[in-house]
């Protein structure tokens, strides 16, 4: 089995396209499209990885960030931050909670690939 990406966003599309990319390359990716609830999703079976998105229904990704970041077992995970706001505000607070890596949407679906293969390898 590959290595396990946990994908907490609410765009259909954006799902759809990460997952098949992911999943062409031999990961295994787990969805979550509801901030309240994400947390619990994310400790039941930890992943390698967290791509997150900013904008949730019911909690931010950066209020779950932080939580991550305050959570044993889940600190040190590599998270990817997605958000279609791409300001510099936003970039700093992402890396001020500890996002490994920030990408402003539109992204290209290579653009997630190379960096999931880069922060987990395969």
């Amino acid at each position: 089995m590959g290595k396990r990406v946990l994908l907490i966003e609410d765009e259909p599309n954006i799902i759809e396209a990460i997952s098949f990319i992911l999943s062409r390359d031999g990961y295994t990716v787990h969805t979550h499209e509801d901030g309240t609830t994400a947390m619990d999703k994310l400790t039941k079976q930890i992943p390698d990885m967290i791509i997150l998105d900013v904008m949730l229904p019911g909690r931010s990704g950066y209020d779950i960030l932080r939580d991550v970041r305050a959570t044993d077992g889940t600190k040190d995970l590599p998270v990817m931050m997605l958000t279609a706001r791409g300001q510099t505000k936003d970039r700093e607070l992402a890396e001020r909670l500890g996002a490994t890596l920030f990408l402003t949407k539109p992204f290209s679906n290579t653009e997630v690939r190379d960096h999931v293969r880069r922060l987990i390898g395969s």
